[in-house]
């Protein structure tokens, strides 16, 4: 049986994600200055995005590529569709 693959390791980043917004949450509570509190939201966004490449970088390393080596065409062609799907919703963001 495949071992699912797990992204423990993105637990520390989103902790610090977490941080970063109750520390957003903080300066708007003191009425710091926007651009500030701005620069902030964007790092916050960076940082999430870092967490999506790292784990869609797993995706494809282990669930899409085992499937892809797998005997079973059905399994390769959800993983592809499944792909494709992802790449059509990100555009879109």
């Amino acid at each position: 049986m495949r071992q699912p693959t797990t992204h423990k390791e993105q637990l520390v980043f989103l902790k610090k994600i977490e941080g970063q917004v109750r520390g957003i949450q903080k300066m708007i509570d003191e009425g710091r200055y926007c651009v500030d509190i701005l620069n902030q939201v964007h790092s916050v966004i960076y940082a999430l995005a870092r967490v999506e490449d790292k784990i869609l970088e797993k995706h494809f390393e282990h669930c899409v590529a085992s499937a892809v080596k797998g005997k079973s065409e059905n399994d390769r062609k959800e993983k592809l569709d499944e792909i494709l799907q992802l790449i059509s919703r990100f555009r879109k963001t």
